[in-house]
């Protein structure tokens, strides 16, 4: 039985040679070893054994699977590392392939115009203020001075949600609001920043667009302060050579009111078709708050005075860089975004 053994032994350590998969390696662990494997079915036989003779074909046959247990071992780590290695060639990547190129996006000229508005008047003071572009009736309009049907309602055509609940056309509710929850703090020195919507669209307009309103309400307050804040505007955004004019309007929040033109920028004051031959270009409307307004903000008239003014974001845009129809900076067209 000894000789048995070792034959066993040998034979088994010969095929584990020629192994070359972790399942036939397994298989033939299991032919050997396992419960109706061959080196345990000799372990069976040791009752037709002495008793002299059963320790000692004991001892042979736990050499012989301590040896093979060790061999199973070192077979099994060797197909690891080529199962591995395998792998590793298999998801090699040739790093010397030229890589896949990606277009790379560019920031939105509303978006550019934008940050650039406000880093403008946050460098002259003033703090930026936002509110809900869902408003009430009260915020849009009767805190501005425009009582239920009051003409000028009809300058602004709305879309109302309910009687009494709209999308804000204007970012004027914003002036209200902060004058109210700042009160009676002075002074108030504000922009904002946002959509607006109303029922417009063709080449210059559109039912969503951006405006960009200030307002600034202190003691002493006049409408050389104003002309001021503007013109310094005017010259960062659009040029250090520009001019601006005020010419009067009517607002009803605003007393008195006036237009802001600047100076053509392709023209230079001179006339030309982007100026209609006049040298000047309108870009935003402007006044003096109305005494109603600042008693509706908390504010006395009597003590302060303040100025306000607004503008579309996308007029700006386009006459900064020479665009003629509003609806392309909504088309999201990669061949006109990329120009910038």
């Amino acid at each position: 039985m000894k000789e048995e053994v070792r034959r066993i032994q040998e034979e088994t350590l010969a095929e584990l040679k020629g192994v070359t998969s972790l399942d036939t390696l397994q298989e033939l662990k299991v032919k050997v070893l396992g419960k109706k494997g061959s080196l345990t079915a000799l372990l069976r036989q040791m009752g037709s054994l002495s008793a002299e003779e059963r320790p000692i074909f004991g001892q042979v046959v736990n050499e012989a699977r301590d040896v093979l247990e060790k061999a199973w071992v070192e077979q099994t780590q060797e197909l690891e590392q080529i199962a591995l290695q395998r792998q590793i060639e298999a998801e090699r990547l040739d790093i010397s392939l030229p890589g896949v190129s990606t277009i790379r996006g560019h920031q939105h000229p509303l978006t550019r115009v934008i940050e650039e508005m406000e880093d403008i008047f946050l460098g002259m003071g003033f703090d930026i203020a936002e509110g809900p572009e869902i408003e009430t009736d009260y915020y849009n309009f009767e805190a501005l001075n425009l009582p239920k049907e009051h003409p000028a309602r009809e300058m602004q055509d709305s879309f109302y949600i309910t009687e009494e609940i709209l999308l804000r056309t204007q970012t004027s509710p914003v002036q209200v609001r902060t004058m109210e929850r700042v009160h009676p703090q002075l002074p108030v020195k504000i922009i904002c920043p946002g959509k607006v919507y109303r029922k417009d669209d063709d080449a210059t307009h559109s039912p969503m667009f951006h405006q960009v309103e200030g307002l600034v309400v202190d003691k002493g307050i006049r409408m050389s302060d104003l002309k001021g804040i503007l013109l310094n505007f005017s010259r960062q955004m659009f040029g250090e050579s520009r001019e601006i004019r005020l010419r009067p309007s009517f607002f009803p929040f605003t007393e008195p009111s006036a237009e802001v033109d600047v100076s053509c920028m392709l023209c230079g004051g001179a006339g030309c078709r982007i100026c209609k031959g006049t040298g000047w270009i309108e870009i935003l409307g402007s006044g003096m708050v109305h005494p109603k307004v600042l008693e509706n903000g908390g504010y006395n008239p009597k003590e302060v005075t303040g100025f306000a003014f607004g503008m579309g974001v996308e007029r700006i845009a386009m006459l900064k860089y020479g665009i003629e129809d509003m609806r392309l900076l909504f088309d999201n067209d990669l061949r006109f975004l990329q120009q910038f």
